[in-house]
């Protein structure tokens, strides 16, 4: 079966100019090596985040890709899986990965913007957002299970834990 779709519109500026607008405006360091590339550190709670938003041309997508610094080891690899496996049933927007040839986890997401459109403040700003608050709230499971040697289940559990009240 073949599918009509109608020819994709011209934008008015890039998609990624937007985002280096947005950084530039945080006093954010940034680096654009590409057109269709930039990259934006940012520094968390746990740790410094390498933000790194692409256009993906012939599919319409903004993507963005955001890792800190844990790298995995081949002790490990399996149990990290585990838990990727675990926390992307939680949820909503995004999920993380594994890099096995850089062995580095990293929180990805995706924005479709057919027919030219263009991405507002609005929906950048949610993108990291949403990337800096799933790696702040897991980065401590992932360092459970490389680190401590726990077990993906375990790690979750004592990553999520909240305390309540004062002691």
């Amino acid at each position: 079966m073949d599918y009509v779709f109608n020819q994709f519109e011209e934008r008015q500026s890039h998609p990624v100019d937007v985002i280096e607008a947005i950084a530039a405006l945080n006093d954010w360091a940034f680096e654009r090596e590409a057109d269709d590339e930039i990259t934006i550190a940012v520094s968390g709670k746990w740790s410094d985040y390498h933000v790194s938003f692409s256009w993906m041309d012939g599919a319409e997508s903004l993507l963005v890709a955001c890792s800190f610094d844990l790298k995995v080891t081949s002790q490990r690899h399996d149990e990290i899986l585990r838990l990727q496996a675990l926390i992307n049933e939680q949820m909503v927007n995004g999920h993380f990965d594994l890099w096995r040839h850089q062995n580095l986890v990293l929180y990805r997401q995706s924005l479709l913007l057919s027919g030219g459109a263009m991405p507002n403040k609005q929906q950048v700003g949610n993108m990291l957002n949403s990337a800096l608050e799933a790696c702040e709230r897991y980065y401590q499971a992932f360092q459970y299970v490389l680190w401590a040697g726990q077990s993906a289940s375990n790690a979750l559990t004592f990553a999520l834990f909240e305390t309540k009240g004062e002691a």
